[in-house]
């Protein structure tokens, strides 16, 4: 049988952490951090959260290696890890009582001094950290990682109602900080 979704470098790397290999292990981090962190922070309120679901989500890439599935890419396979840890995480503060209450998101404030002239990806990244958990946690599955409604409602436990009612929220609020943007954007010119 063909091996067909991974090169033989990172088969060789992937072969080392089964095995325990810490060389393996920190080639795998040091290949696969910049991804991982990605997804962790387009899931977390702040970047110490984010390390921390990073960390939990390697220590997990590492515990059920030998599982992975060698015909399908492995960034496949460690982005839905990094993506599951991070639902881990989100349902944990919920859990232990964290208020997700969306109305103190109600008036956030845009930092006027971080807008630049044109949107990029850590302008978007920005205004869906903005937005309440609950929001932000659903509009990352739906729009970004291409769940539906009814597999966000399993993940985190939610009807699938309330799963299109946060996307709706969610995109809403970003069309507004995206006007906001755009109209002080336009005063900025005006200026000049």
């Amino acid at each position: 049988m063909a091996i067909t979704g991974v090169d033989e470098k990172s088969i060789h790397i992937i072969k080392g952490c089964i095995n325990g290999d810490r060389r393996s292990q920190k080639d795998l981090y040091t290949i696969y951090y910049p991804i991982a962190l990605g997804i962790c922070l387009r899931y977390s309120d702040n970047k110490e959260d984010a390390i921390g679901i990073l960390n939990d989500g390697f220590f997990k890439v590492f515990k059920h290696i030998d599982k992975y599935d060698y015909q399908k890419p492995f960034s496949v396979w460690i982005k839905k890890i990094m993506t599951n840890t991070a639902i881990d995480f989100y349902r944990a503060k919920i859990r232990q009582g964290i208020s997700l209450d969306i109305t103190m998101y109600e008036h956030t404030i845009v930092d006027h001094d971080s807008i630049s002239h044109k949107l990029d990806y850590e302008d978007l990244l920005a205004m869906v950290h903005q937005l309440p958990p609950a929001y932000r946690t659903v509009f990352n599955l739906y729009a970004i990682d291409g769940y539906g409604h009814e597999e966000i409602s399993d993940m985190l436990g939610i009807a699938i109602g309330t799963s299109k009612s946060n996307l709706h929220k969610a995109r809403s609020r970003l069309a507004e900080m995206v006007k906001i943007r755009g109209a002080i954007r336009g005063k900025t010119e005006e200026k000049t």
